[in-house]
């Protein structure tokens, strides 16, 4: 900060006793407070209005301001020349027992304060520097502040022990906690979810601690019990030696776009209209349950369902009555398989149901598979009741029956990948169909 202050400095002195004034010129020029080619860095006035009026036609650097003045005396004195001139720094003159007086100038908005009779040409020329700088360093704080209030994303600083001590208006909207009900408090104790296990805690602050900056999101809550999506950066700040004493945190709500992407991924890899996986997911996971098939030795099995008698309903109801019997038909599916299998719409009227971790036996394997199919067989030759618009509006209820031809493949250790697979169960569901439909047919691939 000194090489700052290498320039001239302009003083303006404000002190209505001229003995005073002619001990501060001396201390100026034996300080060689902004000395420059010799021109004098002084303007007098020996009132706060005369002061005030020079000030405004040549604005200082400094201010040096007696507290009691013809005009004005006190705290008023400063409060009065900081209105007339935001932004300079003022040192406060004050008498032998005006130092209460002095320092509450200092918390009315001086920078720094000298006893009259009492200082040197050396502690003026500290007291000008230091308030040049206590005034350059207030006003970045101020501008730091004002940014900080300003910014969207929520800030919070915290001690080395996560208690927090300040939090910017964005963190109070983000989560409907005011600054005072914060202070003290650790940001845990107000949000956290319970979503996270120790494990990404102890992450957290195995990082922060380690001196590094933490990244991530992280599911919150807010003060009305709403949870929300953030993504989240912890700084640790440290001193000169490198200890750390406050941490940072910046947040932002993330919500929106967490329910976007979730939202693509739902397009991108489920069926719009059962919800079920589409035949881009199904592949997904047939080819990871392949490789799990070739590392634990065990089968596999592979259903290609056809529905029976779809197209009579489409063409005699519409559309609206078929998508109410695909639905049906996907709860169905999903119903007679387990939690760890996947159910799959591959299009149309065609679905896909693939059985993990079967046995390692295949006979046995084709047994299981084959009890799987007959129940799912049975249980879609079931009747169905759906909801027909009539003439005028009205609404019916029909009752339809639609079977399904099953192909089943099983697989384990092939060289083939998903589709030859799926083409595997296609033809079997071909050979049902042939055989009479509602019937299961399976194709043995070669191990």
């Amino acid at each position: 900060m000194n090489e700052t202050f290498q320039q001239a400095v302009s003083i303006l002195v404000i002190e209505d006793d001229p003995g005073d004034f002619g001990l501060i010129r001396a201390h100026v020029r034996l300080s060689r407070l902004g000395l420059s080619g010799g021109k004098e860095p002084l303007t007098w006035a020996k009132t706060l209005a005369d002061g005030v009026a020079a000030a405004r036609s040549n604005k200082p650097d400094v201010v040096l301001l007696d507290l009691s003045l013809p005009d004005s005396a006190g705290l008023a004195t400063v409060q009065a020349m900081r209105t007339a001139l935001p932004g300079v720094p003022i040192v406060v003159l004050t008498g032998h027992d005006d130092s209460a007086l002095a320092v509450a100038a200092l918390q009315a908005g001086a920078q720094d304060y000298l006893v009259k009779g009492q200082y040197d040409h050396d502690a003026l020329g500290r007291a000008v520097r230091n308030a040049l700088v206590r005034e350059v360093l207030e006003s970045r704080l101020r501008l730091f502040e004002v940014a900080l209030n300003s910014v969207a994303s929520g800030i919070v600083i915290t001690d080395i022990n996560a208690h927090i001590q300040w939090v910017n208006p964005a963190f109070t909207q983000l989560t409907g906690f005011s600054l005072e009900e914060t202070l003290g408090r650790s940001p845990a104790e107000l949000t956290k979810s319970g979503k996270h296990n120790p494990a990404f805690y102890q992450n957290m602050w195995e990082t922060i601690l380690s001196g590094q900056t933490w990244h991530g999101e992280i599911i919150n809550r807010r003060k009305d019990s709403s949870l929300y999506d953030e993504a989240l950066v912890i700084a640790p700040v440290t001193d000169g030696d490198g200890t750390i004493r406050h941490f940072v945190a910046i947040m932002q709500d993330i919500t929106e776009r967490k329910q976007a992407e979730k939202q693509v991924r739902t397009l991108a890899f489920y069926d719009a209209l059962t919800q079920l996986p589409n035949r881009r997911l199904l592949n997904d996971r047939l080819g990871q349950t392949m490789a799990a098939c070739k590392r634990s030795g065990r089968y596999g099995a592979l259903m290609f369902l056809d529905l029976d008698n779809f197209k009579p309903l489409n063409d005699t109801y519409g559309h609206d009555v078929g998508d109410l019997l695909l639905i049906e038909v996907a709860h169905r599916l999903t119903s007679c398989v387990r939690e760890a299998d996947t159910v799959a719409r591959f299009g149309g009227d065609e679905f896909v149901v693939m059985l993990s971790d079967l046995d390692a036996d295949k006979a046995e394997s084709t047994a299981q598979a084959g009890i799987v199919a007959e129940k799912i067989r049975v249980t879609l030759a079931e009747p169905y009741l759906l909801a027909c618009k009539q003439e005028g509006n009205a609404e019916a209820i029909i009752e339809h029956r639609c079977a399904a031809s099953i192909g089943v493949a099983l697989f384990i250790n092939h060289e083939a990948g998903p589709e030859e697979v799926l083409k595997w169960a296609d033809m079997a569901m071909y050979q049902a169909k042939e055989g009479g439909r509602n019937s299961i047919r399976f194709y043995a691939a070669k191990d």
